[in-house]
């Protein structure tokens, strides 16, 4: 089996970047040990969206009488909710099954290692192994859920990602290790449809990577909620004993017992860089990632790099976009590297929360003078008609030449509208040219608009 380009790995780094080298003619094979379209499709991104968008509809059912609607009779069904998120994952899966198919590209499937220059072995389910080949290799393998040293899941009490998208009844307790975008939006579904939730950040707020005025607002939102918020706070073991956890948390004030039926691990991911044969080939790593140039090369000659395993955010888009520059540098084209300070970040709970570029505390350690601008959603018209008030949208810019310096949001729907900040900031437009852009109304959107008049002293709705 001779190859242009053989993708090790389909989630949305590898079967993106295997679509745009079939577009630009090349023969390509995809090797996947999996269900296609990875981790995202089958148990990150697609399936977790589906469970709170149930977590969503089930709030907006128990608020119906907010909006003049009177419900008797409704419950949660959980097994129904975890039902329709797999068949979600299952029919994007299917998806791009069927992209493979249009594009003309070959699917491999088993456990793929790099086995000398140009050449991947790949072992099946049965054990049997074949050797493909092909003149450039990417990888692409994403990461999994990180195992704490103090904290070892079991699968079954102490549980991962994905085990929580499917357990096989609703716990009455949870606690959640990890305050980022995964324990923040697992958080939200469990407790929006009754568990009892206990989030455990071992920094000082919740969604510690976002603007300081963001995690403040989140953690008001969830302690409303009824979510326990535990910050600077470690879980130092967790006992099972019988059916139920104990879980020992170190804190400033000192040792806390919890008692839940289920821990959730979500601090973080690890890279999948094992049995790939890396060593074997001379590649470099640093820190758990592969060392890659700005078009995905690795210090291997004609093997790349894409995704979770390289430096960068690990995001699904930004696997995506390295995937596109990876390919058309290998086609001769010639690509712009892509601009990691202007990646959009979403977190997909309700409110949801948006964010690209510096927050205002990175803006000021760079020593730049700015303007701040920050427009609450109490004060827009169709939040109010919405029933979603709550949240904010905040813009950073430089005082001396207007450039956009970041954009951050708390609100409802705002993951869909940070990208006019990112578009905005890759065309380099100023503040002033934002305001002279009419916004429509009335929308959620136009809090940008009045975030950056506040900014310079012309908000009218404030």
């Amino acid at each position: 089996m001779k190859f242009d380009i053989a993708v090790i790995g389909s989630g949305p780094g590898g079967y993106v970047a295997a679509i745009r080298a079939s577009q630009l003619g090349k023969k390509v094979a995809i090797i996947e040990k999996a269900d296609l379209g990875g981790v995202c499709l089958n148990w990150g991104c697609i399936p977790t969206k589906a469970l709170l968008k149930s977590a969503q509809v089930f709030d907006y059912i128990n608020h119906a009488a907010d909006y003049g609607i009177t419900v008797s009779e409704f419950k949660s069904d959980f097994d129904g909710m975890v039902k329709r998120s797999r068949g979600v994952a299952d029919g994007m899966s299917k998806g791009i099954a069927f992209l493979m198919k249009k594009n003309k590209i070959e699917v491999i499937k088993g456990s793929a290692k790099l086995a000398g220059k140009g050449k991947v072995s790949v072992t099946d389910a049965d054990g049997k192994s074949s050797i493909v080949e092909a003149d450039h290799i990417i990888l692409a393998t994403g990461a999994r859920a990180r195992e704490l040293p103090t904290v070892k899941m079991d699968g079954k009490h102490v549980i991962g990602y994905r085990e929580a998208m499917v357990l096989p009844k609703q716990p009455k307790e949870m606690v959640i290790i990890g305050s980022g975008a995964i324990g923040m939006e697992f958080a939200y579904f469990y407790n929006t449809i009754g568990t009892k939730v206990t989030i455990v950040e071992f920094m000082n707020r919740i969604l510690p990577i976002e603007d300081e005025d963001v995690s403040k607002a989140m953690a008001t939102t969830y302690k409303k909620k009824g979510v326990t918020v535990m910050t600077e706070s470690s879980v130092e073991k967790v006992d099972v004993v019988g059916d139920r956890c104990v879980v020992t948390v170190k804190t400033k004030n000192g040792e806390e017992k919890l008692e839940c039926d289920i821990v959730l691990s979500a601090a973080g991911i690890q890279t999948n860089l094992e049995n790939l044969g890396l060593e074997e080939m001379g590649i470099k790593t640093d820190k758990g990632k592969v060392v890659v140039d700005d078009f995905y090369q690795t210090s291997a000659p004609g093997v790349y790099a894409i995704g979770d395993i390289v430096p960068g955010p690990a995001l699904a888009h930004v696997a995506s976009a390295e995937g596109i520059i990876c390919v058309e540098a290998i086609a001769g084209h010639h690509p712009e590297p892509l601009n990691y300070g202007n990646i959009p970040g979403c977190t997909y709970t309700h409110p949801e929360v948006a964010s690209v570029g510096l927050t205002e505390a990175q803006a000021k350690e760079k020593g730049i003078e700015i303007r701040v601008g920050k427009f609450p959603f109490s004060a827009s018209g169709k939040a109010a008609a919405s029933g979603a008030k709550d949240g904010f949208v905040k813009v950073i810019f430089d005082k001396k030449y207007g450039e956009w310096l970041g954009c951050h949001m708390v609100g409802e729907g705002v993951t869909d509208f940070i990208i006019e900040a990112v578009v905005a900031r890759n065309l380099e437009t100023t503040g002033h040219e934002i305001l002279k852009s009419v916004h429509p109304h009335p929308t959620m959107s136009e809090a940008v608009m009045e975030a950056v008049a506040q900014a310079y002293d012309e908000c009218i709705h404030l």
